[in-house]
């Protein structure tokens, strides 16, 4: 079990002893204050302890202000959470306003350029840009008592990084390890990371990799577990808690969300589920066994003593098992071919037997109605086993977060659709309304589709 250190965000202690903090983020538009408040409100009532709003631009980081009274104004003292990408600027502005910001160094500090090498003495010299380019946003967060999420995604790399390690769990790991130490040098330890993938192994391993390198270096910050791009319905809930259920069951996490391309309040209750009957325990010998035996529902089990309340529950709650023990080498594939067992191994990679969808939740960023188009690709395209199609909110979550995805679906403004093969740019600013037309006819095109 790794044991974090405590920070408090906002009136809400993080890490070590405390329980494990439940998270979501709002998908308004951050300068829809109202909206946003209104939609705050609904996830704390559902037991949500901290928001994340995006504030992509300089506008939206000060509106955050406006935000935040409207909230004190009717009793809610909930920790917010501005979520930044590119913008240092609107880093500096909200780290004044709100309990925490979250930044990610591929795409926060470093800039990709298109060098594929770097020497020892550029790669260090990168290295020293970031400490000097940190320092503002480090400063302003001491004096405000604010913490920093630290938040490394799979596909979003830096190309310094992806030059020495690859886009790979190591190339995150060592990511986030290079911000903790520039952060430790300029003397600031409040705190978060997060080491976060579409592809549930990827999420784990850059996780456990992480966690190993923090105390190699004698560091114990707090940990924010969550598949991203996780999707929505059965197959979103049962990959969020894969990827989760694997990490608390090895003692590794201190908050999490679960994200789907739903309404972020039904976030809320899978979260729930899993931190009631995951953390800090241990998966034993006849669990596994019983994975091999039976998905039903039964008293086989003896690894959960509360009796599972619902179908659901007890399919998220699985998935997490057999998602540690498959990707310790502890099981194969499940002898089950029943909707959930498919689901759960094609959530860790074990078996693919259906077509996989890398879908954001969506944010303040998002201008389309993605959960409508999800549902419209998801209905065209379901019987296409073994395609990744990715259903991305905007070009911030779009090529990158999609890395693992054959085709993708991403908003590039309003009401407007790019697709891409790929990583490549296939068609720009289509028509919402004739972009899954256009989508299937590029799966055609490429031999990609078969006739249900």
């Amino acid at each position: 079990m790794f044991r974090s250190n405590t920070i408090n965000i906002g009136n809400v202690a993080l890490g070590g002893s405390n329980p494990i903090r439940i998270q979501s983020m709002t998908n308004t538009d951050t300068m829809d204050t109202m909206a946003t408040v209104e939609q705050t409100l609904r996830l704390v009532e559902a037991g949500c302890e901290i928001v994340r709003i995006t504030a992509p631009g300089i506008q939206e980081a000060n509106n955050l202000y406006n935000i935040k009274n409207e909230l004190v104004k009717r009793g809610c003292s909930v920790p917010l959470v501005a979520d930044i990408h590119f913008n240092p600027q609107a880093a500096e502005i909200a780290a004044s306003i709100v309990e925490k910001v979250r930044i990610n160094p591929g795409n926060y500090v470093d800039r990709n350029v298109g060098k594929i090498s770097y020497t020892d003495a550029e790669y260090n010299l990168e290295i020293e840009k970031i400490t000097e380019r940190l320092n503002k946003l480090i400063e302003i967060c001491k004096r405000n008592d604010t913490a920093i999420r630290i938040g490394t995604n799979h596909g979003s790399l830096s190309e310094r990084i992806v030059s020495r390690y690859g886009d790979t769990p190591m190339g995150m790991a060592v990511s986030a390890i290079e911000f903790a130490n520039v952060c430790r040098s300029l003397d600031f330890n409040k705190l978060v990371f997060s080491m976060k993938a579409s592809n549930v192994k990827v999420m784990v391993y850059s996780t456990r990799l992480f966690v190993q390198k923090m105390i190699e270096q004698g560091m114990s910050y707090p940990i924010h577990l969550g598949v991203t791009e996780a999707g929505d319905a059965m197959q979103g809930r049962i990959k969020s808690s894969a990827g989760i259920g694997t990490l608390l069951l090895d003692g590794i996490g201190d908050t999490l969300r679960v994200s789907l391309t739903e309404d972020p309040v039904a976030e809320i209750p899978v979260a729930k589920q899993i931190v009631d009957y995951l953390p800090r325990k241990e998966v034993r010998k006849q669990d596994i066994l019983n994975l091999k035996t039976s998905f039903l529902p039964a008293d086989k089990s003896e690894y959960y003593t509360p009796r599972y309340s619902t179908m659901e529950e007890y399919q998220i709650l699985q998935s997490a098992v057999y998602a540690k023990a498959y990707i310790d080498g502890q099981v194969s594939e499940i002898d089950d071919s029943s909707d959930t067992a498919l689901d759960i191994m094609q959530a860790v990679g074990a078996k693919i037997s259906k077509a996989e969808y890398i879908s954001c939740p969506s944010c303040g960023r998002t201008q389309y109605d993605i959960q409508q188009a999800l549902q419209n690709i998801k209905a065209r395209t379901q019987h296409l086993k073994g395609i990744k199609i990715g259903v991305m909110g905007c070009i911030v979550n779009g090529p990158g977060e999609m890395a693992d995805a054959h085709y993708g679906y991403v908003g590039a403004g309003k009401g407007k659709i790019t697709l891409y093969k790929g990583k490549e740019v296939v068609r720009k600013n289509i028509p919402q309304q004739d972009a899954v037309d256009a989508l299937i006819q590029l799966i055609k095109d490429n031999g990609d589709w078969v006739e249900a």
